[in-house]
């Protein structure tokens, strides 16, 4: 297994920010407009042990795969999931937010996936990916502050 890990700071405190990163339309507005979801059958309430799915479309225009995701375990300021889907066999996500004052937080993803030539793209994409996810976090923040 390979471990990729991107931290920002956020302008919103740590509750508030972990609270948003359970809801499915913030995980669908942090992916746009490289990925977008499609058909989304995620439970608007998300606890341990919950799956969901989503058609993803790169760019909104060419349809990419299915990704599964189960919510492993979920603490205040932690959400861990196991992730799958098309190209992506393993994928297991770490999402972090501490405190950093009443309105500030550091935000960390850790995101694991498998080793090897099937991993190198995989890793690639997660390294592009979640910069991208981090710069509309913040924008995501400023909007909210």
């Amino acid at each position: 297994m390979s471990t990729t890990t991107l931290t920002t700071e956020l302008p919103i405190g740590a509750h508030v920010a972990a609270g948003l990163a359970r809801k499915p339309e913030v995980m669908a507005f942090v992916m746009r407009p490289v990925l977008r979801l499609y058909r989304m059958d995620v439970p608007d309430r998300i606890e341990a042990g919950t799956h969901g799915k989503a058609r993803l479309w790169w760019f909104g225009i060419f349809p990419a795969w299915t990704h599964h995701i189960t919510i492993e375990r979920l603490d205040p300021l932690e959400i861990h999931t196991d992730e799958y889907g098309g190209p992506v066999r393993t994928w297991r996500h770490h999402l972090v937010f501490v405190p950093l004052g009443e309105h500030r937080c550091r935000y960390t993803d850790e995101i694991e996936t498998e080793d090897g030539w099937r991993g190198a793209p995989t890793r690639l994409f997660v390294r592009l990916m979640f910069r991208h996810r981090h710069r509309r976090w913040q924008l995501l923040a400023r909007m909210l502050h």
